[in-house]
């Protein structure tokens, strides 16, 4: 029994690391300008910055693909370790507000430093994030009874709300409207080489230390009660799960703009797969949200081109559906 659910584990990986390869692929190849598959490989694996239309793939959409698969597995490991930590199983950073709170920060940035480098513009995302999580837990724990699963998430949507509010202020008296319409659609069309180049390691070595605490975030999942009898360490997991979830949720919305859904759809999809295992949820959940905003982002070109939908609005309409199913059953089981 346990060898077969052992070769059932491995296919799911296999089939995931294949299917994000050839979602990249594809979206790579189609476009506003159709290619050969040739092309694209030759493009990719042998560079020619004399052809044209080597040029578009190296420069344009390689970038953007890479850029949104990275930033899916961002938002989609975000999301599993908060349902986990917090045990809420409609917990993702853009629901929680933590997006809201990283988005609030760039738009300070734009309206106060616009000069400011990427690398600067990533760690007042991270502070932005970091504050904004710190209040929704206070505010969620601050009535009595502590913290649940529906005051956490009641208590990220009125954030969330506030801190849109006070973007969209800034955006008008500043006029940065039209810069600012990006980071709350969401998109990938503006990932170069340059954040590629910073978000990758960021991005990759955060998951790898997620992975490392997937068994304490697996006992964690389980009830702290639970967890602590087994020698776990829960208000220390929990800062470090939120701290490791806050580097993700921030260095994407510098990246691509507040996008969210990704993080509280994929984990119960890799749930389903692979069972509540946080050493095998993390890196599946990774594969399936690089999977999911590649797919979102080239359907947002798709849809109507040369025109494109916003990245944001796509997952949106998955992720709605979704949210409102699981908060249904969240509240059946009260």
């Amino acid at each position: 029994m346990r060898l077969n659910r052992s070769i059932c584990t491995y296919l799911w990986f296999i089939t995931a690391i294949a299917g994000l390869l050839l979602t990249i692929f594809l979206a790579i190849s189609f476009g506003a300008k159709g290619m050969t598959l040739g092309t694209v490989w030759l493009a990719v694996f042998q560079y020619d910055p004399s052809i044209t239309n080597h040029q578009i793939v190296h420069e344009l959409r390689l970038p953007r693909v890479l850029g949104a698969a990275i930033t899916g597995m961002a938002f989609a490991v975000a999301g599993a370790i908060m349902q986990g930590v917090t045990r809420n199983p409609l917990a993702d950073s853009g629901i929680l507000g933590v997006n809201a709170g990283s988005a609030f920060a760039v738009c300070l940035c734009f309206a106060f430093m616009p000069g400011l480098s990427y690398w600067g513009l990533i760690i007042f995302s991270f502070m932005g994030a970091a504050l904004t999580t710190s209040f929704i837990v206070l505010l969620g724990s601050s009535t009595r009874g502590g913290l649940t699963s529906i005051r956490l998430t009641i208590a990220g949507a009125v954030v969330a709300a506030i801190l849109h509010s006070l973007s969209t202020g800034v955006a008008i008296y500043f006029e940065l409207s039209q810069d600012l319409a990006f980071w709350y659609a969401g998109g990938v069309a503006g990932v170069n080489w340059e954040h590629l180049r910073i978000l990758t390691p960021i991005v990759l070595i955060t998951i790898l230390w997620a992975i490392s605490m997937g068994r304490p975030i697996t006992f964690m999942s389980l009830g702290d009660e639970t967890a602590a009898n087994l020698g776990i360490h829960t208000k220390l997991i929990r800062i470090l799960g939120l701290i490791a979830a806050v580097i993700l949720a921030g260095s994407s919305v510098a990246v691509a703009g507040s996008i969210s859904f990704v993080g509280l759809v994929v984990p119960h999809i890799a749930r389903r797969a692979l069972g509540v295992d946080y050493r095998l949820l993390i890196p599946f959940s990774a594969l399936l949200g690089g999977i999911l905003l590649v797919w979102a982002d080239f359907a947002s070109r798709m849809v109507n081109p040369p025109q494109e939908f916003a990245i944001g609005a796509m997952v949106a309409m998955v992720g709605v559906p979704f949210f409102l199913y699981l908060a249904r059953k969240e509240r059946r089981d009260l």
